[in-house]
């Protein structure tokens, strides 16, 4: 999957190549990638592959939402991040997509006017073929552009307008908002019978203060590029990607993982996802995770974040919760 930051880009590689030009286009947050969104990029290739033209997905970064909860001065208005960019980025390449556009959501953005989405984003950057939205879609400033809009709109300028509706799984509508809630109960199988997966986190292992190895608990350290992410506390996990041989089948870790800011150690806000392995390979040796990246699978949630009186009372809570989490695998 070929990805751009800025229309520009795409313009420019897509310029002179051959067929007939254009592409199959959606838009949309995809936080997550969930079973709807799976769904619709499964008809958007379907489509994109009938037009023999490339299945393109716009997307944005901040979220729209973020910026209007920034801008009106309230950020906890802003929704809790189920995935990092790479992440989503790295789904929508194995649902098939053959282009992602992630475009700046600022002030000239959200200002643009429907007609002008229409003209300068649909038709000249992007010669959109065909267009899949949902069935929620708005665009433009104050949200003015709606689905009726963009189908007089398609009809005028010879492209494919097309709305998918909801998707449900067992009577309940899968959207974003649904796999949040089930992310902030806990609910581990809710989610990922939403996602469609085990719900993952995944980032290159960065050094820390290294205060694990000092309470008998290595850790492997991810950053989580968002304030408030949609799970936290401590979660039983498998741990992919520490294989020697590096391959893709190597069989997942066991481990236990802390999702959020440390109130313990730290009172800066700063989200991370610190990870045990529960029996640490020997021939990775002390240092082998630094560098490698990795996918950290949250299995099943032990308990929200604490904050203890003390390091000696840290070290017994996080023996306890990496017994409980042998236990919680042996039942399994």
């Amino acid at each position: 999957m070929r990805v751009f930051h800025g229309l520009s880009g795409l313009a420019r590689a897509n310029k002179g190549l051959p067929g007939p030009g254009g592409c199959a286009l959606t838009i949309g947050n995809f936080d997550g990638v969930h079973r709807g969104h799976q769904a619709m990029l499964a008809l958007l290739n379907s489509e994109a592959r009938h037009r023999d033209v490339p299945s393109c997905v716009m997307t944005f970064e901040p979220h729209p939402r973020d910026y209007f909860a920034q801008r009106s001065g309230r950020p906890e208005l802003a929704p809790a991040r189920i995935a990092t960019l790479r992440d989503k980025l790295g789904e929508l390449e194995r649902c098939g997509v053959n282009q992602a556009v992630v475009l700046r959501f600022d002030e000239r953005f959200a200002s643009q006017s429907p007609q002008a989405f229409i003209d300068d984003v649909l038709l000249r950057s992007l010669a959109a073929r065909y267009v899949l939205v949902g069935d929620d879609f708005r665009f433009g400033a104050r949200r003015a552009g709606d689905y009726a809009m963009l189908d007089a709109a398609g009809q005028a300028h010879g492209f494919d307008v097309a709305r998918m509706m909801s998707y449900e799984v067992h009577g309940l509508r899968v959207s974003s908002s649904a796999v949040r809630g089930a992310l902030a109960s806990g609910d581990l199988g809710q989610a990922a019978a939403l996602l469609g997966r085990p719900y993952a986190i995944s980032g290159r292992v960065r050094h820390g203060r290294k205060l694990g190895r000092t309470l008998g608990f290595r850790t492997l350290n991810l950053g989580f590029p968002h304030a408030r992410p949609a799970a936290s506390g401590v979660f039983v996990v498998e741990v992919l990607g520490l294989g020697l041989d590096d391959t893709p089948a190597a069989p997942p870790l066991a481990g236990v993982a802390s999702l959020g800011v440390r109130p313990t150690v730290e009172d800066a806000g700063r989200v991370l996802l610190e990870v045990h392995v529960l029996d640490w390979p020997a021939a990775l040796g002390s240092e082998g995770g630094y560098g490698r990246r990795i996918c950290v699978r949250l299995l099943h949630k032990l308990h929200d974040e604490r904050k203890y009186d003390s390091l000696d009372a840290l070290q017994a809570g996080i023996a306890q919760d990496s017994a409980a989490a042998r236990a919680w695998l042996q039942r399994r």
